[in-house]
């Protein structure tokens, strides 16, 4: 199966006529300077008229500012709603994150699990980000040239991702930070629906701007699922093919809180070794009606943010993602 992924990639897509066709745009950032980081997306779901804007900020004392809109849009010709834009500078070079509105301000985070609760039971602040990415990494992924999604399972016809330097600045309240950071940003477009992955673990990390990688396994209600990723390293990007991890767990709502994971690749004959420790978790939720049957489904996303060190005693930054279908107030991926 081979892979396109050309500049005009970094541009909208033609809008699909699936009803739940999606184009997003996702970029995360750590300053460990500061101790602040983030996170931002903008989905578009064009034929549902609305789009989906996330915008989450780690802060120094533990706090988290966190806001979620789904603002109306007409068509998928920019990422450009509920107060956030992506622009494109220089396909695969550089690129522009800003945002302007208000955020929710957490004393607990995991308060988000009851997103009404939380919204109404906290303070806001209004939150300004103008962030510029720059290439660290070669790119990983892009468009496959034959199908690789089965009905009902569709997630991204094509998704990229890359290692990024973040610099500009973030305000909260009365507080603004310089951020001299790394991240990890990625794109996706086709049809998706949060439901399709039984569960999924995606995790990014940089150590400075020489080395970093993403881990992904993403498992299905029936089959193996993938496991993979990349490694960059002395100027290389080395493909994953295997990917294997093991989670301890926290509180009632079982969240993961430390990660002890491998990345092999078989064509560069070389395997890295890590762990992770969660600085700060937020829950987020996605549910739906099955169109078939009713069921009103329920995914969580939990979010942390993650001090990875590698087995040589490097340490680095990067968000730990783990996706879960929710079946009797569980997460269904908790034996892995």
């Amino acid at each position: 199966m081979g892979v396109r992924l050309e500049p005009q990639d970094e541009y909208m897509h033609e809008l699909g006529p699936e009803p739940n066709f999606n184009e997003s745009m996702y970029f995360n950032v750590f300053d460990p300077a500061n101790e602040v980081g983030g996170f931002f997306r903008l989905g578009n779901r064009a034929n549902e008229g609305q789009a989906e804007m996330t915008t989450c900020i780690y802060l120094p004392d533990g706090r988290v500012g966190f806001m979620y809109k789904r603002p109306e849009i007409s068509s998928n010709d920019a990422f450009d709603a509920g107060g956030m834009r992506f622009e494109v500078v220089t396909p695969f070079e550089e690129l522009k994150v800003s945002y302007e509105g208000k955020v929710v301000l957490l004393d607990d985070p995991l308060q988000m699990a009851d997103p009404k609760k939380a919204f109404t039971e906290n303070p806001y602040a209004e939150c300004t980000v103008d962030i510029t990415y720059t290439k660290v990494s070669d790119m990983f992924g892009g468009e496959p040239d034959t199908p690789h999604e089965a009905p009902g399972e569709e997630f991204a016809k094509g998704h990229y991702e890359q290692l990024n330097r973040g610099v500009g600045s973030i305000k909260v309240g009365d507080e603004e930070w310089a951020i001299d950071g790394y991240g990890l940003r990625d794109h996706s477009w086709g049809p998706r629906f949060w439901q399709a992955p039984w569960y999924y673990r995606w995790l990014t990390c940089n150590v400075g701007g020489d080395f970093g990688f993403m881990a992904s396994r993403v498992a299905k209600r029936e089959g193996a699922g993938t496991r993979g990723g990349f490694v960059w390293e002395d100027g290389k990007l080395h493909l994953c093919d295997d990917m294997q991890l093991s989670t301890s767990w926290s509180g009632e709502d079982t969240y993961h809180d430390r990660i002890e994971a491998t990345l092999r690749s078989s064509r560069s004959d070389k395997e890295w070794r890590f762990t992770g420790k969660v600085l700060s978790m937020i829950p987020l939720r996605n549910r739906r009606n099955d169109p078939n049957t009713g069921e009103l489904l329920v995914t969580r996303i939990s979010e942390g943010m993650t001090e990875w060190t590698m087995d040589d005693g490097r340490v680095g930054y990067g968000l730990s993602e783990y996706l879960d279908q929710i079946i009797d107030t569980k997460p269904v991926g908790i034996a892995e």
